[in-house]
């Protein structure tokens, strides 16, 4: 993450903090992955739905992460500008374990739950953020 959105983030971020919070992870990543094959089957589709003029490919929407010594922050980032868009969720890191790391060739992934919880949150890292991903990943007990 450049200087300019880590200072964006991290000024959105400020008014949350409890007292002696303090960030210790700031990253860009995706909640929902996009598979290779759905997204050539829609651009083929796409392709052949408009006679070949244009082939549709779906993104998925990038999401600020920062995470604190007690909790991790969501953000959907502005496409266009670097800054947050709107904050969409605070999850208290207390309790939470993640699986095994999935490493792929663009992105690596592993999902973050509440040890007492079934559900979880999928969270995938660009190849550029590994970095970003050993230091969260570094901080959340494995799954036993």
């Amino acid at each position: 993450m450049n200087g300019k959105r880590r200072r964006l983030l991290l000024a959105a971020v400020d008014p949350l903090l409890e007292p002696g919070e303090q960030v210790q992870v700031t990253t860009i990543v995706n909640l929902s992955s996009v598979t290779v094959r759905r997204t050539a089957a829609f651009a083929a589709a796409s392709a052949m739905l408009s006679g070949g003029a244009m082939a549709v490919i779906p993104t998925p929407t990038p999401m600020y992460l920062a995470m604190t010594d007690r909790r991790i922050f969501i953000f959907r980032a502005d496409p266009v500008f670097a800054r947050p868009k709107e904050h969409l969720m605070t999850i208290p890191r207390a309790g939470l374990v993640r699986s095994e790391i999935k490493e792929r060739i663009l992105s690596s992934s592993f999902v973050v739950s509440s040890s007492d919880s079934e559900q979880g949150l999928r969270i995938v890292f660009p190849l550029l953020g590994r970095k970003e991903r050993n230091e969260i990943a570094a901080a959340l007990p494995l799954a036993g």
